[in-house]
């Protein structure tokens, strides 16, 4: 689990960015601008940033040279922006931003970038006396797998478990409640399958992943009940 801050001034973006990769398993703090950024820095060290470049007080470009030039830039920094130029991306590059998203971010584009500059992030020095272990990076994915529903994994769930959920459901009801109903069952049958995995679940329903999340919240499936159990 990773502690990532997210910096930009959109509330739409921050949330769903913090949704997307709180569900991901990590931690998520979220500044509006250029200086809730500095105050969160120097309170502690994110293991990863999510930099917007243009934000209303401090463009993200000029808050990296600052975090740069103050000894401050210890973590990885992924830039985001829907506007910027290449000559932009390039200098912020430079200055030591590990990657550049443009915006609207595709979610699998997202999580990459996030895996990849976890990866490269400095790893805790090992106690004294214990024994070297080489790095295994691990997916965010596979840390939302390994975490959701564990009581469903493997325990042989087929068609005939969907049938019964649908079974259940009442004709004598309006068609958007039975409907919501249906995608309900649906979309909980998916999430077992595939062990709360929101990739696989997204590529098996054939939906984009934004797209899912809003989908699963708006049904109220609950993606956390069983985290931690």
């Amino acid at each position: 689990m990773a502690t990532i801050l997210v910096v930009d001034d959109e509330m739409g973006i921050r949330e769903l960015l913090s949704e997307i990769l709180s569900d991901e398993g990590h931690v998520v703090e979220a500044a509006e601008n250029a200086q809730e950024a500095r105050e969160f820095r120097l309170r502690q060290a994110p293991d990863l940033v999510l930099l917007d470049i243009w934000m209303p007080d401090t463009d993200g470009v000029t808050l990296l040279k600052e975090w740069a030039a103050q000894g401050q830039l210890t973590m990885p920094v992924i830039m985001m922006s829907g506007h910027a130029t290449i000559d932009t991306a390039v200098e912020a590059t430079k200055i030591g931003a590990l990657n550049f998203l443009e915006k609207p971010i595709a979610l699998q584009k997202l999580l990459k970038a996030v895996e990849q500059g976890l990866a490269r992030g400095n790893p805790a020095p090992a106690a004294p006396g214990a024994a070297a272990k080489p790095a295994q990076p691990v997916s965010p994915s596979a840390v939302a797998s390994a975490a959701s529903l564990p009581t469903l994994a493997n325990d042989g769930i087929g068609s005939g478990t969907l049938a019964a959920q649908t079974a259940s459901i009442s004709f004598d009801i309006p068609l958007r409640d039975a409907r919501d109903a249906f995608e309900r069952a649906y979309f909980e049958y998916h999430l077992a399958r595939e062990n709360g995995s929101m990739t696989r679940v997204a590529e098996k329903t054939g939906l984009e992943r934004t797209h899912l999340y809003r989908k699963l919240k708006q049904l109220g499936v609950d993606l956390g009940k069983n985290k931690g159990e």
